[in-house]
């Protein structure tokens, strides 16, 4: 996975913290996906501007008793959320 891509969530598809279930949640017309806390912190940063070197910078600062194996837990995710089909390549703006 290329560290200058840029990620944005799926169009129609919209991340939200829901106050009654203490976390993240994706939303989608069909539904809702309950998300853990690690998977918020990073779809919260994937906004279509910032490549994946930025987003591991800002979870570094935010989390820095994180340890070296934070960057190929980012990249499965983003793999992951990629073949489920919550978010996409874009073009930064």
């Amino acid at each position: 996975m290329n560290v200058a891509t840029v990620y944005r969530l799926k169009p129609g598809w919209r991340l939200q913290w829901e106050e009654a279930q203490g976390r993240h949640v994706l939303l989608y017309p069909e539904g809702m996906v309950q998300l853990n806390d690690s998977a918020g912190a990073v779809l919260g940063l994937l906004d279509g501007e910032r490549d994946l070197a930025a987003v591991l910078a800002a979870l570094r600062q935010r989390y820095p008793e994180a340890d070296e194996g934070l960057e190929r837990d980012v990249h499965d995710f983003v793999a992951d959320a990629l073949h489920q089909g919550w978010i996409r390549e874009t073009e930064a703006t």
